[in-house]
């Protein structure tokens, strides 16, 4: 089929608190669509402000699939993601409407729009053993680390809180020798059955997104951030949820030892750093169509024009109000 015949989607990407979801919001209610979440700790119940999950104010009426479903103790893999994704695009298609994906988890992004093929690998109990008593003992950022050394461009798709994914990488490469992902590169046997459009926000500033992050996390901690954590680690949740930048940060303070002022910092930190490690994930990407936040006097309407060069036919079927 060709591209011209394919179902169109968008996707909005970009660091934290860069405004993807305003932006997808706002392309959803001028394009008629319904928004495909893809943030790998927005899927969590009860995970809300520390994940920046929108709330009802800020979807404004718009559908969101693939967020707020899963119980923190139960397991997710970016294999069910992709099969998930792909049945909220085809139900929203079904119903004549345009499938917008929003988030900055780059590894569900790709493993999507790249319609990677999953095989089933060998495992290694013993090893995964030690990699998890290594994970508890040394932490995700001493494992993330190990895995650059090895597959650098894995590793640049991870936060220090994807424990399994993390460990999993590092697993597959033990045990046959090719990086996952070379492995993702290979497995690459079938084209999306979709034609799309990137679009990636970021900044020629970078210290313009840090002060953003900074005010987030302010903001998270006026509406209640600490207050959900501890009820967080008071209820026996799982340890990928449990370690989700916004929640691991605070710990400490919950345990006596640092300062809350210490704890904001830490978190304000941690979350500058996630940040980095999306841009240079996103970076890689040659097909994004990047839109300079802090250089652009309409977000939307820059957002609007680039999808009408890429997809004329867009603006036909849906008028612009």
């Amino acid at each position: 089929m060709s591209e011209s015949k394919k179902p169109y989607l968008v996707a909005v990407v970009g660091p934290t608190a860069s405004g993807k979801t305003a932006l997808s919001v706002a392309l959803a209610k001028r394009l008629n669509g319904e928004i495909v979440s893809a943030d790998s700790m927005q899927i969590y119940r009860r995970m809300t402000i520390a994940t920046a999950k929108p709330t009802p104010e800020e979807q404004q009426g718009v559908a969101h699939h693939l967020m707020d479903f899963l119980e923190p103790s139960e397991s997710f893999s970016v294999s069910d993601y992709q099969k998930m994704a792909h049945q909220a695009v085809r139900d929203i298609l079904s119903r004549g409407k345009l499938p917008i994906f929003c988030g900055g988890t780059g590894l569900y992004l790709r493993t999507f729009f790249d319609n990677v093929s999953f095989t089933k690998e060998p495992g290694d109990e013993a090893l995964r053993t030690r990699l998890n008593e290594q994970y508890r003992q040394e932490g995700g950022e001493a494992l993330l680390q190990e895995l650059a050394k090895i597959d650098p461009k894995t590793a640049g798709t991870l936060h220090p809180a994807d424990a399994k994914r993390i460990i999993r990488a590092l697993e597959i490469f033990a045990t046959t020798g090719v990086p996952m992902s070379e492995q993702v590169r290979l497995s690459h046997a079938q084209p999306l059955p979709y034609s799309f459009t990137m679009l990636g926000l970021t900044f020629r500033d970078r210290q313009k997104l840090y002060d953003r992050i900074d005010r987030r996390v302010d903001e998270m901690f006026s509406r209640g951030l600490l207050q959900e954590a501890r009820s967080f680690y008071a209820s026996a949740a799982g340890r990928t949820a449990q370690a989700a930048i916004g929640y691991k940060e605070l710990l400490p303070y919950l345990n006596g030892t640092i300062s809350l002022e210490e704890a904001a910092a830490n978190l304000k930190q941690a979350t500058r750093r996630y940040a980095k490690r999306q841009l240079t994930w996103f970076r890689r990407d040659s097909y994004i169509r990047w839109i300079y936040v802090d250089n652009c006097g309409n977000i939307l309407q820059e957002a609007l024009s680039i999808l009408q060069q890429e997809h004329p036919d867009l603006f036909r079927q849906v008028p612009a109000s």
